[in-house]
């Protein structure tokens, strides 16, 4: 490393993996004094043309100044990086801090000269983008502002590199030499060209995962049995399109093949590439393994193997070795502890998991942090998909067990482009980086549902082979952040599968309004019910009675559809005696032509006890090929929920098969779950329709921003976090045009009478220690004082009932109009970022918790929506023939907190409580603010994976 002439340490908090556009990996890192034979040895792979693009002549090689130059850096004014792969350099990047006549300089000059290489066979990986993020990030640190470039006018590709990143550039062209100047402060374009480059390159990296043209089975059985030998048997019975081998290094040399699929000793030993490799070795031999795979090449590497951070702090120690390992290699990792991957493509048909069979394919991705929930969800949508509701199976399948590397985060990546993907299920056990999960969540939902459900939700703590970050936020404030980023959270995974089964079959309904129809006047009305509860608006059940035919069911669902006054209908059936399959058959063949008449409406059927319509309704609506007679579950047996529901007969006669493309009608065995599954879809339609308008931060010309930032940092310049006092509070709040009613202290009667006389009666008398704040109810508040006998009164009866002036801390405070209580707050965590909460002060948000939140920064729509969101909403609306509150006045206060805190990320914590809200105007009767440093915003910074 560096000697002790060196000015800086070694700077260890710059080293940091990257994912490249092709979805390999690199490591960028500090170039220190050790990487001398590193760098000769990279100079000399790179080419000629590249050496003459670099130096403007040519250079064969390096001299011993150079490489003295290029490896000796102070960490401040001179600055090298690395990218490397296994251990070697593929490009370096350096800058030299100059001065106004570009000769060299130190701080305080703020301007550097930066220059790239990028050895032949890596270029057009997008390494020099990467290093760029990177090298900027370092010299704003340094403090260092703009960066200036040289560049041959052929040298195209690294104009390009400067020119697509997104800074503010000026372009100059003199003796030959393209000059390029740009500022380092990130701006919203080069932000937009970092996440579109991120997106890029791990939707790339999830690709190659997913869809290899070669796979290894390491640590394949030579018995039958095992994890090894029963996932090269899956993989071989799915019909896998591409090239396949067995390895186990205790494999006779003599044997070349095992189950009909060649077999080697070592990966070393497969002739040709290969692009993902199952790791199925017990945990104490992976590291040779990954060292076999890295050295051939491998792309990534699904590692089942346990015995990681799941079993303990060694485990974890190991688990840490294991990802540092193979992302030296370029490579990625599902797992450790992983079930495995499936992805049912025609072109892959890849089964590397331990499920026994391929699920059928269709357009649902799953993604399972657990592999026991995994499994449950496979199971639910095997046979739900092809024999209850129709055969809609699953495109993608991703088990990540201790999610080391690859995450939920970068599978959203890839399904966002994936077109054989039309609705994402994701069952989540921790949100690594909720900051970046609710952006790209809003992405993909705005394109495609996302259905969630949270596990350990009220343990408080991740799984135990999870590392991520913690958040001090509530899980019911993190399901409201979900919500607004368009995510459709869910309690269940029965919930998940009903869901995700309505949104991959039906379009999304134009609102609320619901038609329900069917043959039981009984489950109508339940129906009816559940409608109401979910906040649904259904029209009156129409009774068909038991007598109806198919015909009458046709008919009836296409006046419902037909009817403009309605956006979805509900179909309700029971058996009907006597008529058995050819009935079921009939039904099933009527509804599925009269939904195929109003493809913009979607149509649920509740069935009770009725396998054979349910799997009536599979095969009028499949284009798949239908199971024979007297097939099992595997084939299609019944749902979840339905498992005592008798299979149908096996003399069915052959079902009216659809039309190719006509959408499946999802059936359920209870009205609540169908109507839960419609409640989801509208509440996400809508959100859909809202995300088109996000609406906008507004100005505010009366905002003083930099006087707010002179007093913030003034304040921190006494500790690293401090609560503010009452004088300060009302100041900063002030300048963003949060105005506090005033309260002056009362230490004595005399003292409180004198502030009555400042502020002018009448007042109110307020005891505000800490157990008395906001506790009306307790009697440590005197409204409507009107005079000083009345005062004088009022301040001996706190003082008899609660102790000595100094414990109660008194205030007198000037009567407000009346209104409605409310409470706004804002606090910035460290994982999710700045939230914004609002809710009614008292027994409602205290005891209910009903409290609602939104990201910050804060828009005009989001300020309306956060005050309707909460159950209580209707008091400040006029319930019951009250005044409605100035609702105009309050949204445009949280509009003006959340400015507070976007502005200074120093803000760490603001209360307003509380906020009467009267008809005309408000008052902001309490407030507490707390500064400290702000955390570190990751998202903000060069790309990065996770550290490990």
């Amino acid at each position: 490393m560096q000697t002790s002439s060196d000015r800086h340490e070694y700077p260890a908090h710059w080293e940091a993996d990257v994912v490249l556009r092709d979805g390999g990996t690199a490591r960028v890192r500090p170039i220190t004094v050790d990487d001398a034979e590193r760098l000769v040895s990279f100079y000399e792979q790179v080419s000629d043309e590249s050496k003459y693009y670099r130096f403007f002549a040519p250079y064969p090689r390096l001299s011993a100044k150079d490489v003295h130059r290029f490896t000796h850096h102070d960490f401040v004014d001179r600055v090298g990086l690395a990218a490397t792969i296994g251990g070697e350099f593929i490009a370096t990047v350096r800058y030299d801090r100059i001065g106004a006549g570009g000769t060299p300089a130190t701080s305080p000059a703020d301007e550097a000269e930066v220059a790239f290489l990028v050895q032949d066979a890596h270029q057009g990986r997008g390494v020099a983008s990467a290093l760029l993020e990177h090298i900027a990030a370092v010299a704003r640190e340094r403090g260092i502002r703009r960066f200036a470039a040289e560049v041959l006018p052929a040298n195209t590709k690294m104009i390009k590199v400067f020119r697509d990143a997104g800074y503010t550039q000026k372009r100059s062209f003199e003796d030959g030499v393209v000059r390029l100047e740009f500022g380092l402060e990130p701006t919203d374009r080069s932000l937009a060209v970092q996440y579109a480059r991120e997106h890029r390159a791990e939707a790339r990296s999830v690709q190659r995962l997913l869809q290899p043209g070669s796979v290894a089975v390491v640590g394949t059985g030579r018995t039958p049995g095992g994890v090894g030998r029963s996932i090269l048997g899956n993989i071989r019975d799915a019909g896998y399109t591409g090239r396949l081998y067995a390895v186990n290094s205790a494999f006779p040399e003599e044997r070349k093949e095992i189950d009909g699929v060649p077999a080697c000793r070592s990966v070393r030993d497969i002739d040709g590439p290969v692009d993902l490799a199952v790791v199925t070795v017990p945990a104490a031999h992976v590291p040779d393994v990954v060292a076999e795979c890295g050295e051939h090449g491998v792309q990534g590497l699904v590692v089942i193997s346990a015995g990681y951070a799941d079993s303990g702090p060694e485990g974890r120690e190991r688990q840490r070795a294991l990802v540092r390992q193979a992302r030296s290699y370029g490579m990625r990792i599902i797992g450790p502890n992983a079930f495995g991957i499936i992805n049912t493509s025609p072109e892959v048909r890849l089964n590397a998991s331990l499920a026994p069979e391929m699920p059928r394919p269709g357009r649902i991705g799953l993604f399972a942090q657990s592999g026991a929930i995994g499994i449950a969800l496979l199971s639910r949508l095997h046979r739900r998909g092809g024999g209850v509701t129709g055969v809609t199976g699953v495109s993608t399948f991703v088990s990540s067990g201790n999610r080391a590397d690859v995450s939920g985060n970068d599978v959203l990546q890839y399904w966002y482009d994936d077109p054989e993907t039309d609705v994402a299920l994701m069952y989540l056990e921790s949100i690594g980086n909720p900051r970046k999960f609710t952006r790209l969540a809003r992405r993909t939902a705005a394109a495609k549902p996302l259905v969630v459900v949270q596990g350990a939700r009220h343990g408080g703590v991740a799984p135990q082979g999870h590392a991520v970050r913690a958040t001090r936020l509530p899980h019911a404030t993190v399901s409201a952040l979900l919500r607004q980023a368009g995510v459709i959270r869910v309690d269940t995974i029965t919930d998940l599968v009903d869901a995700g089964l309505l949104l991959a079959r039906q379009p999304l309904p134009a609102g609320p309004r619901v038609a329900i129809l069917g043959n039981s006047e009984s489950l109508g009305l339940l129906t009816y019910d559940a409608c109401l509860s979910e906040g649904l608006r259904p029209q009156p059940p129409l009774d068909l009675t038991t007598a109806a035919s198919a015909d009458d069911f046709h008919a009836a669902l296409s006046r419902a559809l037909a009817d403009d006054t309605c956006d979805a209908v509900v179909v309700t059936a029971i058996p009907t005696v006597g008529e058995g399959a050819a009935g079921d058959a009939a039904l099933a063949e009527a509804l599925r032509s009269a939904a195929a008449a109003v493809p913009t409406k979607p149509v649920l059927v509740v069935h009770v006890e009725l396998g054979g319509l349910a799997q009536a309704l599979s095969a009028a609506a499949s284009t798949a090929p239908q199971a024979g007679p007297g097939t099992g579950a595997s084939q299609g047996g019944p749902g979840p929920a339905e498992e005592t529901v008798p299979a149908a007969p096996a003399q069915q006669p052959p079902a009216v098969r659809a039309p190719e493309g006509a959408r499946l009608i999802p059936a359920y065995p209870a009205a609540e779950r169908a109507v839960r599954a419609l409640g989801e879809a509208v509440a996400y339609a809508q959100w859909r329709r809202d995300a088109a308008d996000p609406g906008k931060v507004p100005e505010y010309e009366d905002i003083d921003e930099k006087g707010a930032a002179e007093q913030i940092a003034g304040y921190l310049a006494r500790g690293q976090g401090l609560t503010l006092g009452t004088r300060e509070t009302c100041e900063l709040l002030g300048r963003y045009g949060v105005h506090v009613h005033r309260a002056l202290p009362a230490p004595t009667p005399d003292d409180a009478v004198a502030a009555a006389r400042a502020l002018g009666y009448p007042v109110a008398l307020k005891a505000t220690a800490p157990h008395l704040r906001h506790r009306a109810d307790l009697g440590g508040v005197r409204l409507d004082l009107a005079d000083e006998e009345q005062l004088r009164r009022a301040y001996a009866e706190l003082t008899e009932l609660f102790g000595k002036p100094a414990e109660l801390r008194p205030v007198v405070q000037g009567m407000a109009p009346r209104g409605v209580d409310t409470v706004v707050r804002a606090v910035i965590d460290p994982a999710a970022g700045a939230v914004l909460s609002f809710g009614l002060a008292g027994a409602a948000t205290q005891l209910l918790g009903d409290m609602a939140h939104r990201l910050v920064p804060v828009t005009d729509r989001d300020a309306t929506s956060l005050i309707r969101s909460i159950r209580t909403a209707p008091l400040l609306f006029g319930w019951r023939g009250s005044a409605p509150v100035d609702a105009a006045a309050l949204e445009e206060l949280l509009l003006r907190v959340s400015r507070l805190v976007d502005d200074h990320p120093e803000v760490v914590a603001v209360t307003l409580e509380p906020v009467v809200v009267a008809p005309h105007g408000l008052s902001v009767l309490g407030a507490s603010v707390r500064l400290a440093p702000p955390p570190a915003r990751d998202d903000l910074g060069p790309r990065t994976l996770p550290a490990y």
